[in-house]
């Protein structure tokens, strides 16, 4: 802490950071009416990102407030009580029962071949080196001073995905899934497409990425994999492009286009509207001959041909 920090001692409520929402759903300040202000004390960027984050806490918990009121989700409680997930409570969703298993301590890993034991640090490691890369990327500058709990089979984001998928999204009665990852969302889908390749073809209909940090030659997706991707898959892009303008890329996955904007926050927002076409058209096309694959054309992509 700096000599001339403030205490980290920040509000429980959006009104004491004198924020609100306004009709539109934008959040505003209460008497300005400016929106956000991360830096709202010059020269003390360690105040301002707790600052963000503790305000971050109270609008999480306020969305997950307006998904089981306004639209009557459910919220269940993943193992050990960390976080939650919202699902819908239609005919689609299954109640899964806890499962009673013996969680193996580090101690037991002996009696692990010792084959199965190095697959197991290889991945460990992966992951890790993914994650300190992503935290890299998105805020060079963050202090890690939190204390990092394991969460017991969503340690990691690739881990919970993988854990959300075997017991609901498998287990549920739904036979049109739809993906909307952003960001390091996008490299936990992929994950999941490699340790459930099978299983997510038959189940998947479509999947939108909005400025994914996945790779894959990184994370090794086999060639099936990145074919599937290119014919099911779109990467809405942070680009000062309009929206829908095809953008070129190095990899070979899926095609990338524009989100309408060259900020990285607002790509899932900005590029709704294309997504939503993109869902339905694919929707369509799985009850009749299959969609032709997007192709990256250099000219603007009109929304008709999504």
């Amino acid at each position: 802490m700096k000599k001339d920090e403030p205490p980290l001692d920040f509000p429980d409520t959006l009104e004491g950071f004198e924020y609100a929402f306004n009709e539109k759903g934008q959040l505003r300040h209460i008497k300005t009416g400016e929106p956000f202000v991360f830096n709202y004390r010059e020269d003390l960027h360690r105040w301002n990102q707790k600052r963000y984050e503790a305000l971050g806490e109270i609008i999480t918990k306020y969305v997950y407030e307006l998904l089981e009121k306004d639209c009557n989700l459910k919220k269940i409680s993943i193992p050990e009580g960390y976080g939650v997930i919202v699902l819908n409570p239609n005919e689609n969703y299954i109640e899964v029962e806890k499962p009673k298993i013996h969680v193996q301590s580090s101690s037991d890993s002996s009696d692990e071949p010792a084959e199965k034991r190095e697959r197991k640090d290889k991945v460990s490691k992966e992951t890790k080196k993914r994650r300190d890369f992503y935290e890299k990327y998105r805020n060079p500058q963050r202090e890690k001073e939190m204390m990092q709990l394991y969460i017991r089979e969503n340690g990691s984001p690739e881990e919970h995905a993988i854990y959300v998928w075997d017991h609901f999204i498998a287990q549920s009665a739904a036979e049109n899934v739809f993906f909307v990852a952003h960001s390091y969302g996008g490299l936990a889908f992929v994950e999941l497409m490699i340790q459930r390749e099978a299983d997510v073809k038959s189940k998947v209909t479509a999947v939108a990425l909005t400025d994914s940090v996945h790779n894959v030659w990184h994370q090794e997706a086999g060639k099936t994999i990145r074919e599937w991707m290119r014919e099911n898959c779109c990467n809405w892009v942070s680009s000062s492009e309009p929206l829908d303008t095809s953008v070129e890329s190095m990899l070979p996955d899926c095609p990338r286009v524009s989100a309408g904007t060259d900020r990285h926050e607002l790509t899932s927002w900005k590029s709704f509207p294309s997504i939503f076409k993109f869902f339905s058209e694919a929707s369509e096309a799985k009850g009749g001959s299959p969609r032709p694959a997007p192709t990256r054309r250099s000219h603007r992509l009109k929304h008709e041909e999504l």
